[in-house]
């Protein structure tokens, strides 16, 4: 898989490239990142990228012309390719789409920066817009890293288990069960006998439990896009029952 991302900060992606998982990946052929500055396709002496916005207003608006040009330097590659613009006002980015990202060849991030880009780049180039999240950023840099990281980690051999993804937290859209690791007791909090049992059916089930238990107490809206089993609901049902109990209790006291 290819990634292109159009920025007015391209240092921005060093560690990205260059460090971690994403780093291992760029460099075992698994994935490619390029970066292109959209300074480079600026006009004038001072390869300007924005200017004011027609009908006033604070803020500068990222130009047209460098944008598309900029577009237009990008090889493409074979198969199928979308043009993402990292905006406020797109879909919210979530595990869903970034699966859905891992069937194209090539994505090609624009990063906005002050008041936006021209409403001509949108109408002309762009394929899909995503936000990660409602709050505000300085720009596009930072949500595009978040998304070249998800993605990427599914695509095959980017991670080293086989199954490192699906237990991973928004995977099946339940959270992650607690992980221990050695010592075995730190500072008087003992490691569940569970983990210590060897038995790996009653590890899976415990596992199973902690996750189901977490998402109900933390994000109980998740538990409606997923799907549970029979074994899922009948957890969920011990588990809401404790919590009926719990609360019974807290108000008496």
């Amino acid at each position: 898989m290819r990634f292109d991302i159009l920025s007015i900060f391209p240092e921005m992606f060093a560690p990205l490239i260059n460090y971690g998982i994403i780093g291992r990946a760029v460099k075992g052929g698994q994935i490619e990142i390029h970066v292109v500055n959209i300074r480079d396709f600026g006009e004038g002496r001072h390869l300007m990228t924005d200017d004011k916005p027609f009908g006033g207003g604070d803020g500068m608006v990222m130009k047209p012309e460098p944008i598309f040009r900029a577009l237009e330097s990008i090889p493409r590659v074979k198969g199928e390719r979308k043009v993402i613009l990292l905006t406020p006002q797109g879909q919210l980015f979530n595990q869903a789409i970034a699966r859905s990202l891992t069937k194209l060849k090539q994505i090609v991030l624009v990063c906005g920066r002050y008041e936006g880009v021209d409403e001509r780049v949108r109408s002309t180039y762009v394929d899909m817009e995503l936000s990660i999240g409602d709050y505000i950023l300085s720009g596009g840099e930072l949500p595009a890293m978040i998304i070249v990281e998800v993605v990427s980690r599914l695509v095959p051999g980017v991670l080293g288990g086989a199954r490192s993804n699906l237990e991973e937290s928004f995977e099946d859209y339940l959270l992650e069960y607690p992980q221990y690791t050695r010592p075995r007791v730190f500072q008087g909090e003992e490691v569940p006998s569970v983990l210590l049992s060897g038995d790996h059916g009653r590890i899976r089930l415990w596992r199973r439990t902690q996750s189901l238990k977490r998402t109900l107490e933390r994000r109980p809206d998740l538990l409606e896009k997923t799907r549970l089993s029979e074994m899922d609901n009948s957890i969920l049902k011990e588990l809401k029952q404790e919590q009926g109990r719990s609360s019974g209790l807290s108000n008496q006291g």
